[in-house]
């Protein structure tokens, strides 16, 4: 038998371990990686046209999956590239196996074009960096990032390999290592929280990470029905389970104000899985933290902690009912018509919502990268089938479009909607061209206000006094971004809908139809 090279070794270790997928931009470096893909039968390599989309559709399949797949970045720019989407990745505590070709160990010193201090990067992103000092230990090293990205709840683990140690002989494979479990939460710290819940006092639990499965939801949802607590989700949870009989809770809300408001009078506030709430941004004169000040915190588990172990038992321990949320209304109501949103009318983001409610077939996975349109979706869509909603985590916009990618190939057999702001589509639209060369079942609806409607909001709410030139950067028109063309040109069909009416007929026909579509709404 031949001797095996560095990329082999890598190939197989991966392949080991279970990593079966790949989500790839290669270059240069990466040749001899590329080429152990194509020898070595396993591995499924997703070609994505753009770094960006890359990270954001291994982050979704993550989410889908709760495995992770591996990313292939070409040197230290691609690592920038991909750099947005890794931060909303480790926000999402998604586990991630970048691997990053970098010069080679001897060609570094020259100051090549493409030399980077890649190591700094991807410290930025990832809980954990190796780079391969040799062919030898490249096995080594990539089951060392494995492990790292598997390790509960999930991390971005990066594994820097220059293309020396790749095209060299003396590869090996390695054995995969066992990646650590969730941490257990102590018996005292149930009992803590179940004296603060029989309080008398006005207590919230705050839910997060793990905790947002639907399982442990529908048991905080039971805790606080039994004890009179309040309940909210954190602001952007990265995989939750909606839908009819399943727990209907609440998000923290974006805009500052409605944020405070949603914390007052809490007196004890209890934290699953997630950190303290804390406003997005700071603003004049106004508190970073949502909380009262008087309110005191109790964490039941940490992110690293086995949150839904911790609710089984605290609600076992509070002798919680197996009570199920009623459907309430039992079903989405009917389409809203043009009289709700006609071509001559604004479109209302509660009408947005009942129509997907009422539309989106069972187990469909909704993408929502919708920004400030999108906070009037959840109340309507409590009553649609039974479906997973994904979030943007980090805040860096241009996730949507790569994430809808991640997400159907995570999940195949079930039905993606992504709702995409247009600015915030700009950034990433090279993932539509992946959709089509997949034949991905994505419904893509872009919600077209042609303006970054977020930061005229932005502005209001740090006091600052816009004149022309700070409107005109909030504007996306002159020229009016086309979709339809922008969808054709990637090679996915569309259409435009400038009303409910035609937004319904569209979508309804869109999910019964194989492969990708795109719906440019004009708001």
């Amino acid at each position: 038998m031949a001797e095996m090279n560095g990329a082999e070794s890598l190939v197989h270790t991966l392949i080991a371990a279970g990593v079966d997928t790949v989500f790839a931009n290669p270059g240069t470096s990466e040749m001899h990686f590329v080429a152990a893909l194509d020898r070595i039968p396993g591995i499924r390599c997703v070609l994505c046209l753009d770094e960006s989309v890359v990270a954001g559709a291994a982050d979704a399949y993550y989410r889908m999956t709760g495995k992770p797949a591996a990313t292939l970045l070409h040197c230290g720019p691609g690592l920038g590239n991909a750099i947005s989407n890794l931060h909303n990745a480790r926000r999402a505590r998604s586990g991630i196996v970048n691997i990053v070709g970098d010069q080679a160990t001897y060609h570094r010193p020259l100051d090549a074009p493409l030399t980077a201090d890649t190591k700094a990067l991807a410290h930025s992103v990832s809980a954990f960096v190796v780079e391969a000092a040799s062919a030898a230990t490249v096995g080594a090293d990539a089951a060392a990032a494995i492990a790292a990205a598997r390790a509960f709840p999930g991390q971005v683990a990066t594994l820097i390999l220059p293309a020396d140690t790749a095209w060299d002989t003396g590869g090996m494979v390695a054995a995969t290592l066992p990646a650590a479990g969730a941490k257990p939460v102590a018996p005292a710290t149930i009992e803590t929280v179940a004296a603060l819940l029989g309080s008398g006092k006005p207590t919230m639990l705050l839910i997060g990470g793990a905790a947002m499965a639907a399982a442990p939801l529908l048991a905080a949802w039971r805790i606080a029905h039994h004890t009179g607590a309040k309940i909210l989700l954190e602001r952007s949870p990265a995989r939750l389970p909606r839908g009819r009989k399943r727990a209907p809770v609440e998000r923290i809300p974006y805009p500052i104000d409605q944020g405070i408001a949603a914390f007052a009078g809490i007196a004890q506030l209890i934290l699953v899985n997630t950190g303290e709430p804390v406003s997005f941004f700071a603003y004049p004169g106004k508190p970073g933290r949502l909380y009262p000040a008087d309110c005191v915190i109790t964490v039941l588990s940490l992110p690293d902690e086995d949150g839904p172990a911790a609710l089984a038992a605290l609600a076992a321990r509070l002798g919680v009912s197996e009570a199920r949320p009623a459907d309430a209304p039992p079903d989405p109501g009917p389409l809203p018509g043009p009289a709700t949103g006609g071509a001559a009318d604004p479109i209302a983001p509660e009408a947005f919502a009942q129509s997907l409610a009422a539309l989106m077939p069972p187990d469909a996975i909704i993408i929502d990268e919708a920004i400030s349109f999108g906070r009037g979706f959840f109340p309507r869509t409590h009553a649609a089938p039974p479906h997973d909603w994904l979030m943007l985590t980090g805040g860096a916009i241009g996730a949507g479009i790569p994430m809808a990618v991640g997400a159907a190939i995570g999940a195949p057999g079930r039905r993606v909607i992504a709702l995409q702001a247009d600015g915030s589509a700009m950034y990433s639209l090279a993932g539509l061209w992946t959709q089509a060369r997949e034949a991905l079942d994505v419904t893509t609806i872009i919600l077209s206000n042609r303006k970054y409607a977020i930061l005229l909001g932005e502005l209001a709410g740090v006091g600052a006094n816009p004149g022309r030139t700070a409107l005109e950067m909030m504007d996306l028109s002159n020229p009016d971004l086309d979709w339809c063309q922008i969808a054709g040109g990637m090679g996915v069909p569309a259409a435009r809908a400038t009303g409910l009416d035609e937004l319904n007929t569209q979508l309804a026909a869109s999910l019964n139809r194989p492969g990708p579509f795109l719906i440019e709404l004009i708001l």
